[in-house]
Parts: structure tokens; C-alpha cells; sequence
């Protein structure tokens, strides 16, 4: 069976068991959701602070994060969380023995990205200047030593977000809800297209279906047999 005539049919089977106010909300979030913006997190130690920017991009509808792991291993905190990562595509790099920025770094450009490393040095573009033609991947380092040098240097440009205060950085989780929110609210009001396609609606909606299904494994395991 062709597998987008599968997605048709797995999709229409799980609606009869998903409530008419979740569908809909459903077909709202997917309106809104994109992946032409995406999150790069590089070597975040806290647990905390990478599900508080996964829980950011969850609400704000950024669908794909990238996980780069060099010497933390990546960890999240489900009370941080509140389920949102279930609704998201969460990519790990974590290849021993490798650069797993670099690895991330040329997935991105062959997925059409310009990557923007978030820095606080003067000479960056202030987040409201960032141009938004090409899709974007904004990448938060670590969080005592910043993005590394790898990022730094192999990155497309530098972004900040412009202070006026004494303290020289912001909290990451802040600052990806920060440059998340300028970015977004600029792209929503542009004529980019900044919207998913129809087929990774489908894709998705199906999964998000079998997300809020009980004992969905099964209940596809037999709709399949039952259509062999």
C-alpha cells in the first residue's frame, strides 16, 4: 500500500475515536505551526533549561528542535515539560567520537537553513533585524560557555538581543521565547511561508491522533490486519 494512502486511511479510522473539540483543536494548532523556524539547543547541561525552551517552542508553534550533545548528555524535567514535548519532532545528535555540531550544522543547510548563533557580543544583528527570506535556525549554547567556536565561526551570522541593563546574558529559556516571539510575530504577518505543508499536516495529524487514542498501537495493529 502506497504510504500516503496509509496515513489516509489509518487517519480516517482514528477520527471516529477523537471528540469533535479535538479535532478542531487540532486543525488550529497545525494551522499554526512551522518549521521554518527551528531551535538548535548545543551542549545543555540543565535539565530544566532544555525543557523550558522545548515547552516555549511547543507553545509558540515551532514544531522541530535539534538537540546537539557534546559533553552533557540531554535530559529533561517532566515537571518543566507538561507534556509538551509528545507534539514536537525532537532531533539528537549524539555520535561518539564526533562533531555533533557540525553533523547538526549540515543536516540544517541541506534542509535549506541559514543558521543564526545566539551571542551577546556587540556585533551581532539585534533579533528584530534578523532577515527572515531564508528559514531559520537559531542556535543556544551552553549555558556557562555559550555557543561553542564551532558554532561561532561556521554559523551564517551572529543574533543578540539588545540590553540596557548590568547583566551581560539572559537565562536561556528566556531568550529563546525572546527571539522566538520576534521572529514569529514578524513571519506571521509576512508573506513567507512560514506554514507546513498539507502532507506533514497529514503525517502529523495522524500522529497527534494516536497521541490522545488509548492503547493506539493496537488499535492500528488491528485496522491493518483488517484491510490486508
Amino acid at each position: 500500500m502506497d504510504p500516503s494512502e496509509q496515513t489516509h486511511l489509518l487517519t480516517q479510522y482514528f477520527r471516529q475515536f477523537v471528540s469533535d473539540h479535538k479535532k478542531e483543536f487540532i486543525e488550529h494548532v497545525l494551522d499554526q505551526r512551522t518549521r521554518y523556524v527551528t531551535v538548535v539547543l548545543e551542549d545543555i547541561y540543565q535539565s530544566q533549561n532544555a525543557s523550558a525552551v522545548i515547552r516555549t517552542c511547543e507553545c509558540l508553534g515551532v514544531q522541530e528542535i535539534h538537540i546537539i550533545e557534546v559533553s552533557s548528555t540531554w535530559s529533561t524535567n517532566k515537571q518543566v515539560l507538561k507534556g509538551s514535548d509528545k507534539w514536537l519532532n525532537i532531533i539528537r545528535y549524539r555520535e561518539k567520537n564526533s562533531n555533533n555540531a557540525e553533523g547538526c550544522f549540515n543536516y540544517l543547510r541541506q534542509q535549506g537553513y541559514q543558521i543564526a548563533v545566539a551571542d551577546p557580543s556587540p556585533d551581532g544583528i539585534p533579533i528584530e533585524e534578523v532577515p527572515l527570506e531564508i528559514p531559520l535556525a537559531i542556535v543556544m549554547g551552553n549555558e556557562h560557555h555559550g555557543s561553542s567556536q564551532y558554532a561561532i565561526e561556521n554559523a551564517d551570522l551572529k543574533v543578540r538581543i539588545p540590553m540596557v541593563g548590568f547583566t551581560e546574558s539572559l537565562n536561556i529559556s528566556v531568550s529563546a521565547a525572546i527571539c522566538l516571539n520576534s521572529i514569529l510575530s514578524r513571519l506571521r504577518e509576512s508573506e513567507f511561508p512560514w506554514t507546513l505543508k498539507e502532507e506533514e499536516k497529514d503525517l502529523l495529524r495522524l500522529q497527534w491522533y494516536k497521541k490522545v487514542v488509548r492503547r493506539s498501537e493496537l488499535v492500528e495493529r488491528e485496522f491493518l490486519r483488517s484491510i490486508e
